[in-house]
């Protein structure tokens, strides 16, 4: 006799992408994520995308609440894919927070959110597979991530090299990094009791704070983070590639 089948259906994964930030560093005119890249906005890179998946559920994108920008600059097409949540706040953490309230009513606790920068628009579906595969049955979750392959150096106050540190098991964190709705809501909360958010530098430094250890998923060079001018022609460079 075959055993009952689960009447628990399976978690579902949700992508989500604070856009609510500025900019500053890149000296643009309209916020970072809305510059245009390889011939389209930044963020549309990552968010046709997700919206492509069809592993991904649905997709969020947390704006500010003032954003006037988003619906002139994406296509309605791309939009229609995606749900435009105007709760974001003056950090990346409040504006994550902000989003997972906001979509409480249409997630369960066990579900999968896969928070993503918007100023990374070389996300593919492939690395998107990667990281759903890896962590399908991981107790924690994870993120995508680079092991470290530079010389370290630590400096002083002067700008002068105090020494050399070393580099084995050192990772550099990406996006998207992936958790449970109600560990990664439970963890983003509890370090805004203990601090302002500001100083909670990715998700997983979050879940971190409540002792558990996420998981690192090899991540790729071309998911890189836009935030100097130098690094956008990077990103143009592997998207155009992508495209040939």
């Amino acid at each position: 006799m075959n055993p009952p089948a689960s009447s628990t259906p399976p978690p579902r994964h949700y992508a989500l992408i604070p856009a609510a930030g500025v900019g500053a560093r890149m000296g643009t005119r309209i916020p970072k994520q809305y510059m245009s890249l390889a011939g389209k906005p930044m963020l549309h890179h990552a968010l046709e995308t997700f919206a492509a998946h069809p592993r991904i559920t649905h997709t969020f994108i947390v704006v500010s609440p003032e954003d006037g920008w988003i619906d002139d600059l994406l296509p309605a097409a791309l939009l229609q894919r995606a749900s435009i949540l105007r709760v974001g706040g003056p950090t990346r953490q409040d504006s994550v927070l902000n989003g997972l309230t906001a979509i409480a009513d249409r997630t369960d606790g066990s579900d999968w959110v896969l928070v993503h920068d918007a100023a990374r628009p070389g996300l593919d579906a492939a690395l998107i597979d990667r990281l759903l595969d890896a962590l399908a049955e991981d107790a924690v979750g994870g993120l995508l991530a680079l092991p470290v392959a530079d010389t370290l150096k630590r400096a002083d106050d002067d700008g002068r090299s105090l020494e050399t540190v070393p580099r084995a098991s050192l990772w550099a964190a990406q996006t998207p990094q992936m958790f449970r709705y109600a560990l990664l809501r439970q963890a983003l909360q509890q370090a805004r009791e203990q601090g302002p958010l500001g100083t909670i530098t990715d998700d997983a430094s979050a879940v971190e704070m409540l002792g558990l250890r996420p998981r690192l998923v090899e991540g790729s060079p071309r998911n890189l983070k836009v935030t100097l001018a130098q690094d956008a022609a990077l990103a143009e460079f592997f998207l155009k590639g992508q495209d040939a």
